[in-house]
């Protein structure tokens, strides 16, 4: 500010104690706006007026600091001098260039040249005086009557960096910066460095108890280098802005030094385990929301920071008692799953289907009971029913030495007797649907692990089975699943907290720091954060990197557009009509929501088949150009020996291509759906993997698209949609898995012109996004406003048969 500036505040100040005449106070005023006005066009002229800042040299510069030690090297004397040169530049040709010493009294041939018979001085003065306006150091060099240079010290130099060089560049000047300032980004801030107290954790075979405390002492750090006591001390007692580290200068933000040099000077604190580690992992700031650069710890906690760190663990071999050859890929999980197992921290294997999270879990589960002998204790298991009985089958076959039992059905022990028979057991495996109801004889059990597969099932917190999973007592925890981020980030807040408690912080604290600004605002850099935080804790391999899996054939992916018959499109027609009477009449709220759902329904309902959303036991026959498009394909696919799986999240239209397939081709056509019996699923399964079984297997997308192997089929069909890229990868991961030996072909069906097509746009745009997809299911289609719904849902075409206006009909059917 200017001294006028400051004389204006006060007279201005609510509190003042002196009297001045308004019209003083307005013309002081307009003398500071005339002051503050910015400089009209630039000087023109042969030359150009360059400023050049140069930094001290401690050795040449009789006013520099000493040499007597570290601090004295880092840190500047109040003495310190900086220079600022004013040089003349040939404005065509900006190489040639002139001190101002030598430019207001030329004395060497050299200075004669360049000026070439011009004075300069007219063009000095009202050059020096404009910039006089911008640069205090200039303003301060016209004591002397033919200014060539400015001497700043360090707190004027760091001004002139920050705020007048812009200044003067923007007026016209040329300026001339260190290198180390124009090649800086943002100014280093003294962080902390965290020193864990020696054997401060040490496990003894145990657990890692997220919640235990350690004691931390605190060092600071500027750049890479730690600060001594006393360099700290004077940095904190000088307040220098620029300071010299290591023979070079750099800028230091002094704004936080006096909280962090307080941390330093501070006794030790205790913090939680799960703190220091995220702090470790650069997903959390320190005390008072300073940055800690680092975190430094030996014995057991520094052991395994590094592992968390830089993935380091020692590679295991394979238990003796597995029957079984670990793929490479599958060596490394298993090595990975016991290094956290160590430790008592939580590991989500987050392979794609297909590629052993189960094969790789049994390893472990071996090698547990292969090292602990008869001291190792059982380990839970807890899956969907649908695959209950092929994690025994699998025990069976590769860890025949364990035994496994199945916690499931009417007949099931309970009580002690349950308590017992786990502890006469390696493995225990039961499902979600009994994780809650046998809560109380679960919990009684002390678990080796707990195993949750499919552990997507546990995305919403607030389910009891996710509460009853976070309940289970264990030494640690282990989540398996394909996507452990099915529909946002909250799913992996979720999947975390049952891993380890605490790690990602509370429901409020992760909504704030990671699921807003990443759902809501695409925030790369909280994206960055999160992923630093769970990287050592989620273990992701994908089928298609080469470098993973070479022998795992190709899958072709599809659209199968059909089109409309006439008796469709009539119909759906008649139900955007309806839609849009219902619109008009002002429905809001739950009740809008409501009506837009059971909207979609019927319409992909039409879009499957008349039959399906009239439920009335009409022929199938020549009514749907989806069911006729199924029917070539599969045709196609029968006569070049191929084997498909269809799936449909309508157990009704199950039934009617059940009925209709078998009668079209002949042959059995299984159905798998969710009355099914686990043992009858199970033969479904076992007789279709059979080379002579069945050619075409039906499955609900709901109670087959999760769990099973089925690898005989090479062609899967999707023949409607739930349009949740998470869910028909899982559904089509049930045929592209180790152990396919062909191509596999995924079909996705598309009515043309219909909502599906509309839909089906929207998720493609989608799906390339990591880590999104849209929404809930369907859910997201009750926030679009009318116009967006009746644009999603218009009919755009129809098929060649089609009428371009039928007659409006109304539409009924059961409500089945």
């Amino acid at each position: 500010r200017t001294p006028d500036e400051a004389w204006l505040e006060a007279l201005r100040a609510p509190d003042r104690r002196v009297h001045a005449d308004p019209e003083k106070i307005a013309g002081l005023a307009g003398r500071i706006r005339d002051w503050r006005r910015p400089l009209h066009g630039r000087i023109s002229g042969p030359w150009r007026l360059t400023f050049r800042l140069d930094e001290p040299d401690a050795s040449t510069d009789p006013d520099g600091p000493g040499t007597g030690g570290d601090a004295d090297e880092m840190i500047p004397s109040p003495g310190e001098t900086w220079r600022l040169e004013y040089v003349l530049q040939d404005a065509a040709e900006p190489s040639l260039a002139l001190p101002l010493s030598e430019a207001w009294s030329p004395s060497t041939a050299e200075a004669h040249a360049f000026l070439r018979g011009r004075s300069p001085r007219a063009f000095l003065l009202q050059s020096l005086g404009q910039a006089a306006r911008l640069c205090a150091g200039v303003d301060r060099s016209f004591e002397n009557p033919r200014p060539a240079r400015a001497r700043l010290d360090t707190g004027e130099a760091h001004r002139f960096l920050r705020d007048e060089a812009a200044l003067l560049q923007a007026a016209g000047f040329g300026v001339q910066l260190p290198a180390w300032w124009t090649d800086r980004r943002t100014p280093p801030r003294p962080t902390l460095r965290a020193i864990a107290t020696p054997d401060a954790f040490d496990v003894g075979g145990g657990s890692l108890d997220l919640g235990a405390l350690i004691s931390v002492r605190w060092e600071v750090l500027v750049g890479d280098r730690t600060l001594s006591d006393e360099e700290l001390e004077a940095l904190v007692r000088l307040e220098a802005p620029l300071v010299r580290l290591e023979g070079r200068w750099m800028e230091l933000d002094t704004g936080v030094l006096d909280e962090v040099a307080g941390r330093a000077r501070g006794e030790a604190m205790e913090l939680p385990a799960n703190r220091l580690l995220r702090m470790a992992l650069g997903a959390e700031e320190g005390p008072g929301e300073l940055q800690v650069q680092e975190v430094e710890a030996r014995g057991a906690f520094g052991e395994l920071l590094e592992g968390l760190r830089e993935a380091h663990f020692r590679l295991l071999d394979p238990p003796q008692g597995l029957d079984a050859e670990l793929r490479p890929y599958q060596r490394r999980g298993l090595s990975w799953l016991a290094f956290l197992g160590r430790w008592g921290l939580g590991a989500c294997l987050a392979d794609d289907m297909g590629l052993g999270k189960t094969i790789q879990t049994l390893a472990l589960v071996q090698r547990d009971r292969e090292e602990g002998a008869t001291t190792a204790r059982p380990v839970l298991v807890v899956c969907p029913t649908s695959v209950s009985t092929n994690w025994l089958r699998e025990a069976e076959r590769f860890v025949p030495e364990l035994e496994a039992r199945l916690h499931h059905g009417p007949d099931r022990l309970r009580g002690p007797e349950f308590t017992e028979a786990a502890g006469t057991a390696d493995l225990i495996v039961t499902t979600y649907a009994l994780l809650h109801r046998d809560i109380e004889d679960l919990a009684k059990v002390p678990w080796r692990a707990v195993v949750l597969d499919e552990a997507q099932n546990i995305k919403n917190p607030d389910t009891r089975r996710a509460r009853a999973a976070r309940s289970l007592p264990a030494d640690f925890r282990i989540a398996l699943t394909g996507t452990p981020v099915e529909n946002h980030v909250g799913d992996l807040w979720s999947i975390m907290e049952f891993l380890n408690p605490g790690l990602l912080g509370g429901r409020g604290e992760f909504r704030k720091r990671y699921f807003l600004p990443i759902q809501s605002r695409g925030d790369e850099e909280a994206g960055r954060r999160l992923r630093r935080i769970t990287r050592p804790f989620v273990l992701r391999r994908v089928k298609t990197d080469r470098t993973v899996i070479r022998d795992l054939p190709d899958r072709i992916d599809t659209h199968e557009y059909c089109t409309l018959t006439r008796e469709q499109a009539t119909l759906y027609r008649a139900i955007v009509r309806e839609l849009e009477e219902s619109l008009a009449g002002g429905a809001e709220g739950i009740q809008r929501k409501g009506i837009v759902l059971a909207t979609l329904t019927r319409l992909k309902q039409v879009c499957n088949h008349p039959a399906q959303f009239l439920d009335d036991g009409s022929p199938i026959p020549g009514r749907s150009g989806k069911v006729e498009r199924l029917v070539e394909l599969l045709d196609e696919v029968r006569d070049v020996g191929g084997r498909s799986l269809i799936f449909t999240q309508y157990a009704r239209m199950g039934t009617l291509l059940q009925a209709h397939l078998q009668e079209q081709f002949g042959r059995e056509v299984p159905f798998l759906h969710g009355g099914v019996s686990r043992t009858r699923r199970q033969e479904m399964v076992d007789r279709f993997q059979e080379e002579e079984g069945p050619e075409t297997f039906i499955l609900s997308l709901k109670a087959g698209g999760t769990g099973l192997n089925l690898t005989s089929a090479n062609h899967v069909f999707l023949f409607d949609r739930w349009w949740n890229p998470a869910v028909e990868t899982q559904a089509t991961d049930r045929a592209y898995r180790i152990g396919q030996r062909r191509n596999v072909h995924v079909h996705r069906f598309v009515c043309q012109g219909t909502v599906e097509e509309q839909i089906d746009q929207m998720v493609e745009r989608k799906r390339g996004v990591a880590r999104k997809v849209v929404g809930t299911g369907e859910a997201w289609l009750t926030e679009l406003d009318d116009d967006e719904l009746r644009s999603v849902f218009a009919l755009r075409s129809v098929d060649a048969e089609g009428e371009d206006d039928p007659e409006p009909v109304t539409t009924s059917r059961s409500a089945s």
